[in-house]
């Protein structure tokens, strides 16, 4: 048994000078040391063995064993070496070339959709004004001609903060609870309250655009969310008609969609406008011929408008006699959709980078 050892190390070590690869030094590794190895059968063998000799043989075992491991690993050190030598020697690097580019990050499309319309606004002579986001029950509804226990309050759910939240929505109560606003529409009051604050005697024309978040309490679908972005337009002065609205809201669809858009105004009901009318745009997802989108009418609602109503003017500060105004309210995550053919708004909020970064 010595002999056979003697012999397995000696032609291991004498096949391990000639190898110069990574490939022929695990090949190596497999047929010397490995299961199926000559030096493995000896130890598998060990167990036919006497007392006397089975100690005997088995320090053998493991000397040669320990022998060739450590010739292995020299050997493959070796190796490595006059690998990285020749790919240093024979490989070029050309140090010109261009490093990883950085992801960057990018604007929500909400975001960015919400500045395109913006910019439309301004260019046709808006003026952006901001308002916040929390209101109170007497701004959100009251002054806007919801008063309590009106039947349009149900139009939108509405999210109340308050540790005790009001039963029957909050309009049975005789306090001003505080709540996150349903619409943009109490920007309404704040704008006409600042401006007419100026000359309460002659206040001067309004025509601004008031964007920001929105949040009703709904059931979410491929179409509404509890969360959405909204623009506010608002003009306000002398002799302005509904004709001036339409022709507004016209313009504004031929620069946001396109010169061959087409578009409906639908009468409808806002208590705080008065006429109302609901603007629709042919659903670009199935081009007219009715999907899940526009409900399979062909057409997609982009926004609600009117002329103000006498008791929001007068809430303002603008005498409803000598001044008269039009506004809207209008979904930029629609309009996206729309422009887009995206046929689900959740994918806004979801945060799903591969639905983001298309944009």
């Amino acid at each position: 048994m010595q002999d056979k050892l003697n012999e397995i190390e000696k032609a291991a070590l004498e096949s391990l000078t000639s190898i110069n690869d990574p490939a022929a030094v695990e090949a190596w590794r497999v047929t010397h040391l490995g299961r199926s190895s000559a030096l493995m059968g000896v130890f598998s063998g060990l167990g036919k063995l006497s007392k006397e000799e089975r100690p005997i043989v088995g320090q053998a075992a493991n000397r040669v064993k320990v022998a060739l491991e450590a010739a292995l690993e020299e050997r493959s050190k070796l190796v490595k070496a006059a690998v990285l030598a020749k790919s240093l020697e024979e490989d070029h690097i050309d140090v010109t070339l261009p490093g990883r580019t950085r992801h960057i990050g990018r604007l929500h499309p909400s975001t960015q959709q919400l500045r395109r319309v913006l910019d439309i606004l301004a260019e046709m002579g808006f003026q952006v004004f901001t308002s916040r986001e929390v209101e109170t029950d007497e701004y959100n509804f009251q002054l806007l001609n919801f008063p309590p226990h009106h039947p349009a309050r149900d139009m939108q759910d509405t999210f109340f903060i308050e540790a005790d939240p009001p039963t029957g929505s909050g309009q049975d109560r005789g306090d001003n609870p505080i709540l996150m606003r349903t619409h943009t529409s109490p920007g309404q009051i704040h704008a006409m309250r600042k401006f007419a604050a100026a000359n309460p005697q002659d206040p001067p024309p309004i025509r601004i655009a008031l964007p920001g978040m929105c949040f009703r309490y709904e059931q979410i679908t491929a179409r509404s969310e509890v969360q959405f972005n909204q623009v506010e337009g608002l003009a306000v002065g002398k002799n302005i008609t509904f004709a001036d609205l339409k022709g507004t809201i016209a313009d504004f669809v031929r620069r946001m969609f396109s010169e061959g858009a087409r578009l409906r105004f639908r009468a409808s009901y806002f208590p705080f406008t008065e006429p109302s009318a609901e603007v629709d745009v042919e659903c670009f997802v199935c081009g007219g011929k009715g999907c899940q989108v526009c409900k399979n009418s062909g057409w997609l609602e982009i926004l609600g408008c009117g002329m103000v109503h006498p008791n929001v003017l007068m809430n303002g500060g603008y005498d409803p006699k000598v001044y008269s105004g039009y506004a809207w309210g209008m979904g930029p995550e629609r309009q996206l959709m729309l422009r887009n053919k995206v046929g689900d708004i959740r994918y806004f909020w979801g945060n799903d980078v591969r639905f983001l970064e298309q944009f």
